[in-house]
């Protein structure tokens, strides 16, 4: 709970969402981004997509694993390393995180952070992003929470919170998503974030390290069968949201790890010639041609930072595990300050 300064009068108890930015994407910006990933060669569809109720439950589902080492060391190293992090952030920032999901990770920095003016999740599943955005304010009642429901991967006009007053802008990223950008996009990516965050402003960043690829390429493809459960969801939102006619039975999961690009593939593979239909369109599939899903790169730390550099941000700190596998990077906009 936030304790005022000397001279600062208490903060008020919220409990509950102070307001809502809707900035999701139309049904018909889904059905024309899923047509023209299915209709070029080779076939694909934006990760993005992945994330409709069933698929975020399912991506929670997947964080649990064993086999995916990635939350459980990001959390870690947020764990033993929140209180810094909170000092490099002080008082009164306000917190904006992209791909907010369940906001696990958030309660371990929002414990540090009793002062904070407001905390911004952005997520373009909305129903998900409700839920969560609830029970964190809920359990945080004095914090201000204001969810944006937006793709962040396209170019969106950000809230400018000027209601708020805040002293930093801090963007939040955790969860290696910066991997699923390509190269050109992640600099794109990291360039808007440091518009958004301004002068003085932070990023809070997961990046997934280059490591053994048995370690890598056990996380996509678990036993339990979690992560082919969701790579196989997208088609079913496909059916349920666009009325198309695929048969799940027909594709299966494929995921792998490619050193030479330094990325895990992850594709959707048509057991059989078939034809699916979304509407009176037509989609042929020869047997064995694939569904391009996701990519997942992995990063040289070195090379993050000098592409860091490149999008106008300075490093400022970066803690790692021991083993390697996961750093967190704390940046700031053109500046080096503490």
């Amino acid at each position: 709970m936030s304790h005022p300064r000397p001279g600062q009068a208490a903060r008020p108890s919220y409990g509950y969402i102070v307001s809502f930015h809707d900035l999701h994407p139309t049904p018909a910006d889904f059905r024309e981004e899923v047509l023209a990933g299915l209709l070029r060669t080779p076939k694909s569809l934006p990760p993005k997509f992945f994330y409709d109720r069933r698929g975020s439950e399912l991506f929670d589902e997947i964080c649990q694993l064993e086999e995916y080492y990635l939350t459980r060391v990001e959390t870690g190293l947020l764990e033993r390393h929140a209180a810094e992090m909170a000092r490099f952030i002080g008082e009164e920032a306000l917190l904006i995180e992209y791909g907010s999901g369940s906001g696990r990770k958030t309660r371990i920095l929002l414990d540090h952070l009793p002062s904070l003016a407001a905390y911004v999740p952005v997520d373009i599943s909305k129903e998900h992003l409700l839920a969560a955005a609830t029970e964190l304010a809920q359990a945080y009642p004095c914090l201000r929470v204001t969810p944006v429901c937006a793709d962040y991967t396209r170019e969106m006009e950000f809230p400018d919170f000027e209601e708020f007053f805040y002293r930093r802008r801090v963007v939040f990223f955790p969860g290696s998503t910066i991997g699923n950008f390509t190269p050109p996009e992640a600099e794109m990516f990291l360039r808007h974030a440091a518009e958004v965050a301004r002068p003085g402003g932070l990023l809070l960043i997961g990046v997934d390290l280059k490591k053994d690829p048995t370690v890598i390429d056990a996380a996509y493809n678990d036993g339990q069968g979690v992560t082919a459960a969701f790579n196989l969801n997208l088609l079913q939102r496909i059916n349920t949201e666009l009325g198309a006619d695929f048969d799940l039975r027909l594709f299966e999961h494929r995921a792998f790890y490619d050193p030479a690009h330094g990325r895990v593939e992850m594709h959707l593979v048509s057991r059989q010639a078939q034809t699916v239909h979304i509407g009176e369109t037509a989609i042929p599939f020869a047997a064995g041609e694939t569904i391009h899903t996701e990519d997942s790169y992995k990063y040289d730390l070195a090379d993050f930072e000098q592409m860091a550099a490149r999008t106008g941000w300075t490093r400022q700190m970066v803690w790692q595990d021991e083993q390697g596998y996961f750093a967190v990077g704390l940046f700031a906009v053109g500046q080096t300050f503490s």
